[in-house]
């Protein structure tokens, strides 16, 4: 089982991907992986479909998640794998993200509108929950930039025309709760982090594991954090955190896990599920 490859970090239409649970299984499967996990933002609602769909297929799904925290001001995103699916700490947390989400869509709206762009937010509903992927994509098909990144870069970035950060949740009881869910918080594209004290901070954080195989980056730059996870004894994720047409520089499987980590995450997970919940 050499050629075992698991895609650990990827998004569907229920966050802010363009491929429905069932194209993403399909997809996968298409492109030789066995193994796959959805992650998407601050939501499972993936989940009350994709694992009866996952059965008609050659492949083994591994539920899984990726929360938005801050620490200091700075965005950090933790991933967690193999919660208990009815774990009420784990959707406590996803409707405090809801709530967020639609809380701050608005504001960015209400900014837009300051400057002369009104986006109804009716042309933005969607299958989960809508964010600033959606808003760019708006903006995009208004044509009043010329990519989904342009959106980014003038309106929608930190610190641009209608940046709104909305309530920050803390690393740490994002770990919190998914460990009260019995899953593992892995601290999801550590190379994507500004600063040093805030990597410095998150490597004395209780983790389980660090996504040091992220999207194509190569193992010049993997090696640092392969490194920094194996000194702390935590595991060692992969995945290529694709979204479909809105990050297309991000293809399906261009990182990934082997047989060993996979088995891991997907029999805790099998454990977890078997017992009763006591979140």
């Amino acid at each position: 089982m050499s050629d075992f490859r698991a895609d650990l970090h990827c998004h569907s239409i229920f966050s802010d991907g363009t491929d429905s649970p069932k194209r993403l299984i399909e997809y996968a499967v298409e492109i030789g992986l066995q193994g796959l996990s959805i992650t998407d933002h601050d939501t499972i609602t993936a989940y009350n479909s994709a694992f009866e769909i996952a059965k008609n297929y050659p492949i083994r799904l591994l539920n899984g998640v990726e929360f938005s925290a801050s620490y200091q001001s700075e965005p950090v995103h933790i991933l967690g794998y193999g919660y208990h699916l009815q774990s009420k700490a784990i959707s406590n947390l996803c409707e405090r993200h809801s709530k967020r989400r639609e809380d701050r869509n608005h504001k960015i709206l209400e900014k837009l509108k300051k400057v002369g762009i009104s986006i109804d937010p009716e042309e933005l509903t969607h299958q989960g929950s809508w964010g600033r992927p959606h808003i760019a994509y708006a903006l995009f098909k208004k044509g009043l930039v010329q990519s989904i990144q342009q959106a980014f870069e003038v309106y929608l970035g930190e610190g641009k025309l209608a940046y709104a950060p909305g309530e920050p949740i803390s690393v740490l009881e994002t770990i919190e709760a998914i460990h009260a869910g019995g899953g593992k918080a892995i601290l999801a594209h550590p190379h994507l982090l500004k600063r040093s004290t805030t990597i410095r901070a998150m490597l004395k954080m209780p983790f389980d594991g660090m996504e040091c195989y992220y999207a194509r980056f190569g193992p010049a730059q993997e090696k640092k954090w392969i490194d920094l996870a194996r000194a702390r004894q935590w595991l060692i994720t992969g995945g290529s955190d694709y979204h479909g047409s809105f990050k297309p520089n991000n293809p399906l499987g261009s990182s990934w896990v082997g047989h060993e980590t996979f088995d891991y995450f997907y029999h805790h997970s099998q454990l977890i599920n078997q017992q009763p919940i006591h979140d």
